[in-house]
This record gives C-alpha cells, structure tokens and sequence, in this order.
C-alpha cells in the first residue's frame, strides 16, 4: 500500500506550499494529461493518466511509496475523493482542496449559490438533471462528454431557462456564456463546463457581476436564506390542502379531487427530486401544485383551456413550477418527455393503457364505478403493472356550528395504483 497518498484540487491557481511539498516528495502522480503537464510534477515520478478511478485506485494501493491525485476543483466535492476512500482500496488519504468549480462558476457570474440545487449531469440519466432544471429556479450542472449544454437544452425543450456556461474554468481559455436554452443547442460548447440554469416565476432579472469572461447579464433569487438548496419554508406548509386554497372562485374541486384522495394517490406516486410527473386531467392543479412541492418536475394536461389557467395560477400562489400543456389525452402524450410516475385525473382506461406503455413506475388513477375500476385495473395489468385497489369513502363535516356537526359532502372512489420496477 501506498504510505501516503495526498488528493491536491487544483483550480488554475498557483499551488499552496502544501501542495507543492506533496509533489516533490511523490514518487507516483495520478490525474489528466493537464495536470501531468504542470511544472511541479517530478519528472521521476511514475505518472497515471485518470481514466477509470478504480482501475487507478487500485494501482494506487499497490504502489510503495508516496502518492499524489490531481483534480479539478475541489476533490471532495463530487470528486475523487469519494471514489478514494472505498472501503475495498484501503487508502488513508490527505486532502488539499481548491475552490470547486459550482463555486468558481458561481463566482464567474457574480450570483449567490447557497440557493442552488447542484447535479451530476451523466449521458445515463441526463433526464433526471433535467428534470431538476425543470422543478427549481436555480440549478448548477457539472456536466460531462454526452450530457453537456446542448443536451441540457433539448431535454428541456419548451421549457426556457437561461443558461450561463462556464467552460474550461481556471484555464487560459476559460469562457463564460449566457443564452436562452433555446438558443444553446446551436453551439459547441468545450469540455469541461458548468452549467448554471436559471428561471422560472421567482426569479427577477439582475445584473449579474463580471467574470474574467467579461460582463455578464442574468437572472438570480433575490434575499438570503438559512439553510442550502431550496429553503423548505418558502412554500405554504402542508399538502392534501382543501379546496378553497386552490378554487378559492368556486371554493369546491372537480369530481375526483377530494384532498383525501389527493392524499392517497401523492402517497403512492412517492414524486421525488429528479423524478418527472404527469398529472393528466390536471383540474384545479391541486395535486400537481403538491407534487411540485415535493420537489419533483410536473407537467400537468388538461383538455380545458380555464383549468388549465387554473392550474397554472395555482402553481404561482404556491411559488412552485409547472409545466401546464393544454389538449387531450391520450394523444397530446405522444409528445412529452418519458415520465416517472404518472396520476391519471380522466379519460378511463384508456388514457391508463396509454400511459402504461411508457412505462413509468408508478400509475395511480380512480373510477367512480367497479366496472370503470376493473376496465382501469385489466389496462394496467395488461401494460405489466401489479395493481392495487381500494374502496375509499370521505365524509366532510361542517364543523361551523359547534353544538351540531352536519355532513357536507360524501365521496365513495375507487382507487387503483399500478407499481412496476424502478427504471435501471
């Protein structure tokens, strides 16, 4: 094993003293061709080009004498240091970061990022940083070869952001650039970049401070905050809210709708940061709004042009993002991006069958009658789907007069959830 092995971030400038006496005494140097190329590398040390870290893990621990990793940014932040410290390696290692490059693109662009949601962009799940672009106003991508700005761009389609892209930061050829997601699909953009993408109804345009890329205008989050990422107060508190938080005009929800089951069916889909959902037959937008508040990426369809306005006002009370599309299912699905998990509002077994082809993880739907539920049952067992159902029954009490408390409203629904496996 290795007797030591010191991890050095680098991120274009010069290297702290402590770095450069981990060099000089290195007899082994893992990292990219330009960190091998850098003058404080000893020109007797035996040199490993990082390709597959396990591969270079392992001639790490069989090397005696004293190791040194060169990375990008800093190493422990989605860096090599996780990968390093795997229990099958055994290495005991000295960390010496630098400033990430979340951090530098951040810096490049003048904004805060303490509000930030931050992904791992790979060519074998791109959808899921794409889905986070969807759901959240600020998001940095560390991409990589396949999955980088022009990928970004497309998978989001008509939903626009404003991209800043860093490439080739702490280098003599680092670039910052800012454009309409749509418009970023007809670059070439260089490897490596971060993408920071920013939109939606709770940002502001501001001018955002110069970097070494010159002067750049964008948009950020305005005030502070307490803790990172999205701050989990900013949204009304609570979910399976009533109606009049939704339809305060008509103060009641569409056939359906009752927050009880509402409850229900956000409980089986499980909508979670990364996944995208489909709420077909959207109504008021209740149960998209809610699932948007659970961090997910919503796309709510309805073949009413009002409901859909609805829907869409909602979302902004609740300061959340959806995307609403108006048409009928289940030939407007034809067009939508693969979902995750899917609530089925209207349209019978039909819209189900339709649904159940793309195959998502979980359909959640409801029926009125046993007939409808079997007919949506026999869709999803036919798509693949183990289906479970329920008969729910919700009594809604006026409790306005305290000394009598009559009945409001009763609702008997048939709830069905289809569960296959998750996606690979």
């Amino acid at each position: 094993m290795a007797d030591r092995v010191t991890v050095i971030g680098w991120d274009g400038s010069p290297l702290t003293a402590a770095a450069r006496s981990a060099l000089a005494a290195a007899t082994l140097v893992a990292g990219a061709a330009h960190h091998l190329a850098l003058p404080e590398v000893p020109s007797s040390a035996e040199r490993i080009r990082l390709g597959s870290l396990d591969l270079a893990a392992r001639r790490i621990a069989a090397h005696r004498g004293t190791a040194v990793v060169l990375a990008d940014g800093d190493p422990g932040f989605f860096g090599v240091v996780r990968t390093l410290r795997a229990p099958q390696h055994g290495l005991e290692i000295e960390v010496v970061p630098a400033v990430s490059s979340v951090a530098a693109a951040f810096a490049r662009a003048g904004m805060p990022w303490d509000d930030a949601r931050i992904v791992v962009a790979h060519s074998r799940d791109l959808r899921r940083a794409v889905n986070v672009c969807r759901a959240h106003t600020k998001v940095a991508v560390l991409t990589s070869p396949g999955a980088g700005p022009a990928e970004l761009a497309l998978l989001l389609g008509a939903v626009h952001r404003t991209f800043v892209i860093c490439e080739e930061l702490g280098t003599d050829r680092e670039r910052v650039t800012v454009l309409t997601s749509d418009k970023v699909a007809d670059h070439t953009w260089r490897d490596p970049n971060v993408v920071i993408s920013i939109g939606g109804p709770r940002t502001a345009p501001v001018p955002v401070g110069p970097g070494p890329g010159g002067p750049v205008r964008g948009a950020a989050l305005q005030g502070g905050g307490w803790i990172a990422g999205r701050d989990p107060a900013a949204g009304v508190r609570g979910w399976a809210r009533p109606a009049g938080e939704y339809a305060p005009a008509q103060g009641r929800f569409g056939e359906g709708e009752s927050a009880q089951l509402r409850a229900l069916q956000l409980a089986r889909l499980g909508p979670r940061v990364g996944d995208l959902v489909w709420d077909i037959g959207a109504g008021s937008g209740a149960a998209a709004v809610e699932a948007a508040g659970f961090g997910a990426a919503v796309i709510a369809v309805d073949r009413d042009a009002a409901a859909c306005d609805r829907a869409a006002a909602a979302a902004r009370r609740h300061g959340v993002q959806l995307q609403v599309v108006n048409g009928t299912a289940p030939y407007i699905l034809e067009d939508l991006p693969e979902p995750d998990v899917v609530r089925v509002g209207g349209g019978g077994a039909a819209v189900v069958a339709a649904c159940a082809a793309r195959r998502p993880e979980r359909i959640v739907a409801h029926a009125p009658t046993r007939d409808a539920a079997e007919a949506i049952g026999a869709a999803l067992t036919d798509g693949g789907y183990t289906v479970e159902c329920a008969l729910i029954q919700s009594v809604e009490l006026d409790t306005s007069t305290a000394s009598a408390w009559g009945e409001r409203e009763r609702a008997v629904v048939f709830l069905l959830c289809g569960h296959r496996l998750p996606r690979a």
